[in-house]
């Protein structure tokens, strides 16, 4: 299952994104990858631990964490550290599963989701589609930029060659407070419902946050 996040940045902030990400020291991306993923990796990614770097890191953390569709869908408990990554000249990452685990000491996180924020709109480069193999077959992902897509960190993927143009996107990795995925489609669809009551109907949306509150209680951790 995957789900899209259509307002995960809006063009300014993309565009302030970019101006930053051009002044960052880039490094071989293999450098944060696993034994196997780093044999079909080929990427460069930003240093966002010192100055500038991190600053950018914070502002697009600020973004993704405060995003009302994120908290629903993932229910976020720890986000990992994010990756900003460029892709081009024939770059490409190929069908891996990410990590179970990620991170060392007080920032390490069990991997429930996956994430991918598009920061480059669809006509500036060529290939570099996110695909998922799914048991519905394969997905494919090429959205405008500010665009996240949402997914189960277990799930195969890769990200095809960049043959032309340049290819910006955000990564990361959540740890939800609810790890079975099923749980989560369904508390999310009961808030949707729950959404859509009008004001009338307050017995209903009492019942719904009861249900909601101890479905969280009963699955979360």
């Amino acid at each position: 299952m995957y789900f899209t996040v259509s307002d995960g940045l809006k063009p300014a902030d993309i565009d302030r994104v970019h101006k930053k990400a051009a002044a960052l020291d880039w490094r071989d991306g293999r450098k944060t990858a696993g034994r196997t993923a780093r044999e079909v990796k080929s990427n460069l990614q930003a240093d966002l631990t010192t100055g500038p770097g991190q600053g950018l890191h914070d502002f697009l953390m600020r973004a993704i964490s405060i995003n009302g569709e994120i908290k629903r869908l993932a229910r976020p408990k720890r986000f990992s550290r994010l990756l900003l990554s460029r892709t081009e000249g024939g770059g490409h990452y190929g069908f891996h599963v990410d990590n179970a685990i990620m991170g060392q000491e007080e920032h390490r996180l069990r991997t429930d989701l996956s994430f991918t924020l598009f920061l480059s709109d669809p006509e500036a480069y060529e290939g570099g589609e996110l695909c998922l193999v799914t048991p519905a077959g394969e997905f494919k992902a090429k959205p405008p930029a500010g665009t996240i897509i949402l997914y189960p960190s277990g799930a195969l993927h890769q990200v095809t060659p960049v043959t032309a143009g340049s290819r910006l996107a955000c990564v990361g990795w959540i740890q939800s407070h609810i790890q079975r995925t099923d749980q989560r489609e369904v508390l999310f669809d009961l808030e949707t419902v729950r959404a859509s009551l009008k004001p009338s109907q307050g017995e209903q949306r009492l019942a719904l946050d009861k249900t909601i509150s101890n479905l969280t209680r009963m699955w979360g951790s």
